[in-house]
C-alpha cells in the first residue's frame, strides 16, 4: 500500500490532542524523504503547547532520515514558551525544500501558525490536513470532530483541504479497528466537503487492509519506541 498523487510543497497536519498528528507528521516527512530523495525535507514542530508529545523527541530519528527538524528553542526543556528559532522562516523562504508542519492541537495550538500563514497562502502550494481519530473522547462523533476542526480553522485563518484517518486504539489497534472508522471519516469528509486523503496505521495493521486503500505506514516513529496517540 502506498500514497498516491503529487504532494504539495508544504503539508500541514492539525488535529485534536491525541489524534496522532505528530506521529503522522513524522511518518509523512520520512515518506517524502524516501519518495523524493532529490529534494530536501524538513519537519517543523509548531506544537508548542502540547504536554504529551513533541516531534523534538525524535531528533535522532530525523537525523538518521536526513530530515531537517525545526523546533522551539525551548523544546525538551521545562519551559513552555511560544518561541520559534529564526530558521523556522525557511519553511516558507526556501522553496526547494518539502516541508511538513506539525501544528499544535486544537485552536490554541493553531495560533502559533499565524506568523507563517500569509506566506503560505501567497505561495499557494500547500495542503492542510485534518488528522482525525474516532476513538478519542472528544472526537467520537463526526459532529464533535467537525466542531474541533472548525475552531482550528478559525484560529489559524486557513481552511482544511483534506482528512487523514488515524483512528486507532494504540497498540490494541487491528485492521478492523481502522476499517470500522471509515464511515466516521466519510461523514466528517462529507460535512466539511473535503476528501479523505489517506489513512495512517502501523505496518502490522496496514498489511491487513485492502490493497487499494491509501495508507501511510507509521513505521519509523513506532520502531523507535514512540506511541501512536500524539
Amino acid at each position: 500500500m502506498s500514497l498516491t498523487g503529487k504532494p504539495k510543497r508544504i503539508t500541514l497536519f492539525c488535529g485534536h490532542y491525541g489524534s496522532g498528528k505528530s506521529t503522522v507528521s513524522l511518518a509523512y516527512a520520512a515518506y517524502l524523504r524516501r519518495a523524493f530523495p532529490q529534494d530536501g525535507a524538513a519537519l517543523a514542530d509548531l506544537d508548542i503547547v502540547n504536554p504529551y508529545f513533541r516531534s523534538a523527541d525524535c531528533r535522532q530519528v530525523t537525523d538518521a532520515l536526513g530530515v531537517k527538524l525545526i523546533v522551539s528553542d525551548y523544546a525538551m526543556t521545562n519551559v513552555d514558551l511560544p518561541a520559534m528559532p529564526d530558521e523556522a522562516y525557511s519553511i516558507t523562504g526556501d522553496r526547494s525544500v518539502r516541508a511538513v508542519i506539525d501544528v499544535g492541537g486544537d485552536d490554541r495550538g493553531a495560533l502559533a501558525l499565524g506568523r507563517f500563514v500569509p506566506a503560505i497562502l501567497e505561495e499557494n502550494d500547500f495542503a492542510m490536513l485534518a488528522v482525525v481519530n474516532k476513538y478519542r473522547p472528544l472526537t467520537r462523533t463526526p459532529g464533535d470532530t467537525v466542531a474541533v476542526l472548525r475552531e482550528i480553522e478559525g484560529a489559524c485563518g486557513m481552511r482544511f483541504s483534506g482528512i487523514v484517518n488515524c483512528s486507532n486504539l494504540g497498540r490494541d489497534t487491528t485492521a478492523e479497528t481502522l476499517l470500522s472508522s471509515v464511515p466516521y471519516a466519510a461523514a466528517v469528509s462529507a460535512e466539511m466537503d473535503i476528501p479523505v486523503c489517506f489513512s495512517a496505521a502501523l505496518p502490522a495493521v496496514a498489511k491487513d487492509l485492502p490493497p487499494d486503500m491509501p495508507v501511510l505506514e507509521l513505521d519509523y516513529f513506532i520502531s523507535h519506541g514512540g506511541i501512536i496517540n500524539a
